[in-house]
C-alpha cells in the first residue's frame, strides 16, 4: 500500500468487539490471567499494551521494518540502541550530531566502557580510519541536526557489512516518508516521535525500528527491562497524529523551500542551510537517497548588521524554542540552545557557529512568515 494508506490505517482495525474505527485507548497498568499461566497476550504495560503495540506496527510498516519499540522519549530510543553494545566496543558517528546524543555518547556512556569517534560523517576515507579492530556499530544522522549534511547511506552501510558492523540511522529529520534507511541496508532506524511523526508539540516519545528478527528481541527486552517503554496515552497521541504525517511533511517542504529561497537572497543572512536548495553541495546523493527534502532548515546571520538577542526579540510568528517539527514555525540558537551540551570545542568541530540559527518550518501561510523574517532582519 502507498504510505498515505498505511499512515491511516495500519495499527487501527484493534477493537472486534464494537468495531471502533481508532485505536482504542488502554490507560491499564496491568492485565488479568484467565488462569495461572495464561493470558489474551499482555501481563503489565511496561512490558507490553494493545495502545503502544499499534503504533509500534504503525511506525514498522511505515519504515517497511520487520518490528518496532516506542520508548518515552527520542533519547531512551537512542539509550536502547546502544545497550546492544559491551564495554569495550567501538563506536564511528558524526561530529555534527544532535546536541543530546553528543551529550549522551560522550558523557555518559564513555564513562561505562564505550568509546566514540566524532568524524566528518560525509568524508568516506575518515570513516575508514576511524574504524578499529573494536569498532561495532557506526551511527548515522542524515540529514545531520542543524547544517544539513548528508551522509551517503548506501556507501557507507555497505563498507559496514563488509565489517560487520550494525549500522543505525537516525530518520528523525526526514521521517520514512521523505527517507527510509532499510532500503539501504540499514539494521536499526531511530526515531524521536515527539517530532514529525506526532507533528503536534503535544507529546514526547521515541522508537526504535529493527529489520532483524535477533536485534528485534534484544530491543524489546532491553526496552522492557529498562523501564522505557512508552506510556500508552502518548502512544494513542503519537499514533493519532501519524495519520496526517504524508500532508504535514508536504506542506512543511513546501514552506520551508519558500523560506530558505527567501534567506538566500537576503544581505544580512550570510548563508542558508537547506537540502532543497540547489546551493546545497550534496544535490546528486539528496536526489539519490531521499524522496524529498523536509521542513528543517538553517542560516548563518550575520550579526555585525542584526544582533542576535533584537531579531529574535523582534519575531511574532517564530517562536523562540527548541524541538522540531510541530506544525507551528519554531526557531533556536543551537549554540545556546539544542547543542549547547557539546561544548565550544564540540561545537567548533561540527560547524555550528554563534551566528547559526535553525529553524524547524511549521505550515502556516508561508508570506506570512517571510514577513516576519523581513521585520526582524530589518530593511
Amino acid at each position: 500500500m502507498d504510505i498515505r494508506t498505511r499512515a491511516v490505517l495500519t495499527g487501527t482495525a484493534k477493537d472486534t468487539q464494537y468495531n471502533s474505527v481508532i485505536t482504542p485507548l488502554y490507560p491499564t497498568s496491568t492485565f488479568r490471567f484467565e488462569e495461572l499461566g495464561k493470558h489474551k497476550g499482555y501481563d503489565y504495560s511496561r512490558s507490553g499494551n494493545p495502545t503502544r503495540g499499534a503504533l509500534e506496527e504503525n511506525i514498522a510498516a511505515l519504515e517497511g521494518g520487520l518490528g518496532a519499540s516506542a520508548t518515552a522519549t527520542g533519547m531512551a530510543a537512542i539509550t536502547t540502541a546502544l545497550f546492544l553494545l559491551e564495554p569495550g566496543d567501538h563506536v564511528v558517528t558524526g561530529n555534527d550530531i544532535y546536541g543530546g546524543t553528543y551529550r549522551l555518547f560522550k558523557d555518559i556512556f564513555s564513562k561505562r566502557g564505550i568509546s566514540f569517534s566524532f568524524i566528518n560523517m560525509m568524508d568516506l576515507k575518515a570513516i575508514k580510519k576511524a574504524i578499529r579492530p573494536s569498532t561495532r556499530m557506526i551511527w548515522i544522522e542524515t540529514p545531520s541536526n542543524p547544517l544539513l549534511h548528508i551522509v551517503d547511506l548506501e556507501t557507507v552501510i555497505g563498507l559496514a557489512k563488509k565489517k560487520k558492523l550494525l549500522t543505525v540511522v537516525d530518520n528523525t529529520f526526514l521521517s520514512p516518508y521523505f527517507q527510509r534507511p532499510f532500503e539501504f541496508g540499514a539494521d536499526i532506524i531511530i526515531h524521536s516521535t515527539t517530532k514529525y511523526l506526532n507533528g503536534h508539540s503535544d507529546v514526547v516519545g521515541g522508537a526504535v525500528v529493527y529489520n532483524h528478527k535477533a536485534l528485534g528481541e534484544k530491543i524489546r527486552y532491553f526496552v522492557n527491562a529498562l523501564g522505557v517503554s512508552e506510556a500508552p496515552f502518548d502512544a494513542w497521541l503519537v499514533l493519532r497524529g501519524i495519520k496526517t504525517l504524508p500532508y504535514r511533511m508536504e506542506a512543511h517542504q513546501r514552506n520551508a523551500l519558500k523560506i530558505a529561497s527567501f534567506l538566500e537572497g537576503h544581505p544580512r543572512v550570510k548563508q542558508v542551510y537547506y537540502t532543497g536548495l540547489e546551493s546545497h553541495p550534496q544535490q546528486s546523493l539528496i536526489k539519490k537517497q531521499m524522496k524529498g527534502f523536509g521542513g528543517m532548515l538553517a542560516f548563518e546571520l550575520d550579526t555585525k548588521k542584526v544582533p542576535l538577542k533584537p531579531f529574535f526579540k523582534k519575531l511574532k510568528l517564530f517562536q523562540l524554542a527548541e524541538s522540531l517539527g510541530g506544525v507551528e514555525s519554531l526557531i533556536e540558537h543551537p549554540w545556546s540552545m539544542s547543542h549547547a551540551s557539546m561544548g565550544p570545542e564540540g561545537l567548533k568541530a561540527s560547524g555550528i557557529t554563534k551566528e547559526t540559527v535553525r529553524i524547524s518550518v511549521g505550515i502556516e501561510s508561508a508570506d506570512d512568515l517571510i514577513e516576519d523574517l523581513k521585520k526582524a532582519l530589518g530593511k
